[in-house]
């Protein structure tokens, strides 16, 4: 059977001069400022019991910076936005109405859409993407009447395929232009019986994922340094509000914090997502399990672990990223309940007599692994009924978060320290307890 599937490529774009640099920073604004005028009216409309549809024409206010296309793409991305607030109302769940990209004053997010037909994208030795702008642009910065904006693709797109909608972003934790291509490409996995493994994930803070595939294969996702980095930020916007004037709540400087703090997480957890799906693509996993958190999100033992799960992971924001994600790659996700898997030794399936300190996994039978590692492993077991046998697992692939991208260190994280204190399990410990654990 022939099937077609959606992938994205992902890759940094690089104006050639500073002159193309300060043309793409007036295009995406300019899209930022039409989604948040129009954005704007429909949430007045919305809650004064209006029809959101009845707006004003701004695609013709914004033809001479963007041009017809990308204007119309903008409304386009602002409609889909809206059904599918409706739609998720319609079913019963809680969701909050389109909001902006930002402010001028707290700093808007720079992005815009460029229709499928309007860009032309060259891969080679000096690849190339070519976007529209707008006439008054192309007046102001000196470009012929047919003349586009060509900027410089950094890296090849891994994906070759009938192209969509070009997503252009700038990620200002990186100081990066990276731009998102939508392709649909055959799915010669269809057939292929290799796609059919299964792989379970435990989420955490300390470790953002640990992997266990029925390949035998294991991941480790650290996330120290990222939660450090979003505790200071934390620590830092608290300071900031307590030397605030009466009266005042917030200020710009708080404004800036916030989105540095959420852009900073996101754009981790973003490329967390696409490395760990194409990873499991490559070993023919079809479905993946991640723990069910509801429980343990409104259960904590200690002003960190709070912090970690309500404010840092964002867990159903995350799953909704892993999924989108994963459907990228014909992988589905299932959210399922992970109880015991951190409290269960996988030698001997002991519940009670075991103990934890970070990341090292003990139990009274003599058993020691990696914490994260073995729930990840025992979950897939209580998932799949697959039993491994002791050594049967490959040496762990654990990464690190450099600010840019996931790498993988050389060294396995199967062992900790073996002069590590004992202590009990429900300390607070940076791990996201199960549901069966707390």
């Amino acid at each position: 059977m022939f099937v077609v599937v959606k992938r994205t490529n992902t890759f940094a774009v690089r104006p050639l001069t500073d002159a193309d640099e300060r043309l793409l920073r007036e295009l995406l604004d300019a899209s930022a400022s039409l989604w948040n005028e129009l954005t704007y009216e429909r949430r007045q409309q919305f809650f004064d019991g209006e029809s959101v549809w009845d707006t004003a024409d701004y695609r013709k206010q914004y033809i001479g910076v963007l041009g017809s296309a990308t204007a119309q793409q903008i409304i386009r991305k602002s409609n889909s936005a809206w059904k599918s607030f409706f739609a998720l109302r319609k079913d019963g769940e809680e969701s909050s109405p389109p909001s902006y990209w930002g402010n001028e004053e707290g700093g808007r997010e720079l992005r815009t859409f460029v229709r499928n037909d309007q860009y032309t994208l060259e891969v080679g030795e000096r690849s190339r993407v070519e976007i529209p702008v707008g006439q008054d642009l192309k007046r102001k910065y000196d470009l012929g009447y047919h003349e586009r904006l060509r900027l410089e693709v950094a890296g090849d797109p891994k994906w070759d395929g009938k192209q969509g909608r070009l997503e252009i972003q700038y990620d200002d934790v990186s100081d990066t232009f990276r731009a998102f291509q939508p392709v649909t490409v055959p799915d010669f996995r269809q057939d292929s019986p290799l796609a059919s493994h299964k792989a379970a994930l435990d989420v955490g803070a300390n470790n953002l994922i640990a992997c266990t595939t029925t390949t035998s294969q294991q991941y480790l996702y650290e996330g120290r340094e990222l939660f450090t980095d979003f505790r200071e930020t934390t620590e830092e916007i608290a300071r900031l509000q307590s030397e605030l004037r009466e009266g005042r709540h917030s200020s710009q400087r708080i404004r800036r914090l916030y989105r540095k703090r959420t852009r900073r997480r996101d754009h981790a957890q973003n490329t967390l997502a696409r490395d760990l799906m194409e990873r499991l693509y490559v070993e023919g996993v079809a479905t993946v399990y991640v723990g069910d958190l509801s429980d343990v999100l409104s259960t904590h033992w200690s002003p960190e672990v709070n912090e970690k799960t309500h404010q840092f992971w964002a867990f159903r924001s995350f799953i909704n990223r892993l999924a989108t994600t994963a459907e990228e790659y014909g992988i589905s996700v299932e959210v399922r309940s992970e109880a015991f898997t951190t409290a269960t030794c996988i030698e001997c399936g002991e519940r009670f007599e075991t103990e934890r300190r970070g990341d090292m996994f003990r139990c009274s039978c003599g058993h020691e692994g990696h914490a994260d590692l073995d729930a990840s492993r025992t979950f897939l077991e209580q998932e799949t009924g697959t039993t491994f046998e002791t050594g049967s697992m490959a040496r762990p692939v654990r990464l690190k978060w450099d600010d840019h991208r996931w790498s993988e260190l050389s060294h396995s994280p199967e062992r900790a320290g073996p002069n590590e204190e004992r202590t009990n399990q429900s300390t607070g410990d940076g791990k996201l307890a199960s549901a069966g654990t707390v």
